[in-house]
């Protein structure tokens, strides 16, 4: 999916909003797991009742490893129903020698036909180009992430003081790509900082987890990390599929994302 094609999604659904498909077969509701397919079947209703609300779906690549070649059929699937105008996420967090991360991509991009994937930037630029070399595919690096241990490395001073690791990722990695290939994950509850963050990668789309369950402010991410196309992804998992447990899971996901799409709806129209 081009840039142009996921801006053009944005205004069409007035919605900047990515519904993580963290789909634990453990938290399902207990009716489904007689299916076949019981994480298809519940992504299947998740979709359904979510896909006029969102520009994007993420799954999350462990819910899925988990349950072994099973988990990753369930997967397969489940992109393959996703409408072709959705932006999918492969939340993976890859990240390897050069010859490894092409055959990553090679997975992704090839193989599941994920327009995206969250790649780790450790390793350099030789462990994230090769995810780049696709036309129409996207590298999702990460920068500021919202978990607890991110302060370890992320937020480390360094060069005298004068800026922090993940601000020197950003500034490394932009020469890798462009705004046309290149995102960056920056989590809902650092929205302090990125205001900061804008500074250095103006124009590039930022994926932003941690709003909901997390506590992260819709508010601020929209306040102090919308440009002027919006360049915001903004995704919510367990707020979303995960707001009933019954046999009313799906539409109850689906007025979840509604009450998103709605508040997004009023962000775009101050802020753009």
């Amino acid at each position: 999916m081009t840039r142009a094609e996921l801006i053009n999604q944005i205004k069409k659904k007035k919605s900047f909003l990515c519904v993580g498909l963290d789909t634990d077969i453990r938290k399902m509701p207990a009716h489904l797991l007689s299916s076949g397919d019981p994480i298809f079947e519940f992504n299947k209703q998740i979709i359904d009742a979510t896909a006029d609300y969102c520009v994007a779906y993420k799954p999350n690549l462990a819910f899925y490893e988990a349950e072994g070649s099973m988990g990753l059929e369930s997967l397969q699937k489940t992109i393959e129903y996703i409408p072709k105008e959705i932006f999918t996420i492969a939340d993976a967090k890859r990240g390897d020698i050069g010859n490894t991360s092409s055959l990553y991509a090679r997975a992704f991009f090839e193989k599941m036909n994920f327009d995206s994937i969250t790649v780790a930037p450790y390793m350099g630029e030789d462990s994230v180009v090769p995810f780049m070399a696709y036309d129409g595919k996207w590298v999702i690096l990460l920068a500021l992430t919202s978990n607890k241990g991110s302060k370890d490395f992320q937020d480390l001073d360094i060069n005298g003081r004068s800026s922090k690791l993940f601000e020197e990722v950003l500034k490394t990695s932009r020469k890798w790509g462009t705004s046309e290939n290149l995102m960056y994950v920056v989590g809902a509850t650092k929205a302090e900082k990125l205001r900061a963050i804008r500074k250095i990668v103006p124009d590039h789309f930022l994926l932003v987890p941690g709003v909901g369950a997390q506590g992260g402010s819709l508010e601020e991410v929209a306040k102090f990390g919308m440009n002027h196309d919006c360049g915001l992804l903004v995704n919510s998992s367990r707020g979303i599929i995960y707001a009933s447990s019954g046999y009313d899971f799906a539409i109850k996901a689906g007025e979840e994302a509604k009450k998103l799409q709605q508040e997004m709806e009023q962000y775009l129209d101050v802020y753009l």
